[in-house]
């Protein structure tokens, strides 16, 4: 992330004072005199950057998100600034709804419902000192109709109060201590872009089961052994977390010690020891954690026929 500016220069109100002096000799020794003090008071400068603090885009599904900008006044003296968000931005797959825009009370980076101050029109963050920066979050909901990969962009305008302009652009009398403000380089706006991306997930899971007899055949009979292979295949853009696969054993089979595995690899049936766990009485558990789509994973075990 780029380094906001910071204020240019001193401070909006300072006083710049200045007395030249003369030395002379006239034939009399040597004498000093004053000029009168010429007093300057710096004039406010109107400058704003806004920033997109998120990584990157916002993974999400339909409901609330929140993205989480800075903004920071740039110009040299204290100044308020509205706040207005756009959805409509050319390009986008899909328009949110703003619910909100909130001021980071606590100052932890994080929005806390309850907690950091939601603005009321005019949404306008009250005035920051030069080179003081405020972080604020966007929430927005995102509609039930979305389809996975989808993308919106959501941008946030800061205004200064006192006004915005073409660079130069004068207030007179609007600025610190009844100075002027002058419109800086930014022309007293800015905007920064956040963007949500949808990620959808989905969670399939497909059984199979292959026999072989005592034969050497394929029929179930007392004595067959029965492989059973359950694919879990996760699809979409987004991650599921806490994936668990379990299934039960059969009535009228016994499982096979030891025979549980997760894509081939053999797993222990005692719990704790990794992935898996399985017995007769509880039936086969496996514990996939997070799983970031696409992916597919296969779980097998062996019963035999009573």
């Amino acid at each position: 992330m780029a380094s906001p500016a910071l204020a240019a220069g001193v401070d909006a109100g300072t006083l710049i004072e200045n007395t030249a002096t003369a030395t002379f000799d006239a034939g009399d020794g040597p004498q000093t005199i004053e000029s009168n003090t010429v007093v300057v008071r710096v004039d406010e400068l109107l400058d704003v950057t806004v920033t997109s603090l998120d990584a990157g885009a916002v993974g999400a599904t339909p409901g609330e998100v929140v993205l989480t900008f800075e903004v920071t006044n740039t110009g040299n003296g204290p100044e308020a600034f509205t706040l207005t968000p756009n959805t409509a931005v050319a390009g986008n797959d899909f328009e949110v709804l703003v619910e909100s825009i909130a001021v980071d009370t606590n100052g932890n980076g994080v929005y806390d419902p309850g907690v950091d101050e939601i603005l009321t029109a005019p949404q306008t963050v009250d005035a920051l000192a030069a080179d003081e920066a405020v972080t604020v979050f966007v929430i927005v909901t995102v509609p039930d109709s979305v389809t996975d990969g989808q993308q919106t962009n959501v941008e946030l305008a800061a205004e200064a109060v006192t006004g915005t302009g073409a660079p130069g652009d004068t207030f007179a009398g609007q600025g610190v201590d009844g100075g002027d403000a002058i419109v800086g380089t930014t022309g007293a706006t800015a905007k920064a872009t956040g963007t949500i991306q949808v990620g959808l997930t989905a969670v399939d899971l497909t059984k199979s089961a292959t026999i072989v007899d005592p034969f050497g055949g394929e029929s179930a009979v007392p004595g067959s052994i029965v492989t059973f292979t359950i694919v879990a295949e996760v699809s979409g853009s987004g991650s599921v977390n806490d994936l668990v696969v379990a299934d039960i054993i059969p009535a009228g089979t016994t499982y096979v010690t030891g025979t549980l595995a997760l894509d081939g690899t053999p797993l222990t049936d005692a719990a704790g020891d990794d992935a898996g766990e399985a017995s007769d009485t509880d039936g086969i558990s496996v514990d996939l954690g997070s799983v970031t789509a696409p992916a597919t994973q296969s779980i097998s075990f062996n019963v035999s026929i009573d």
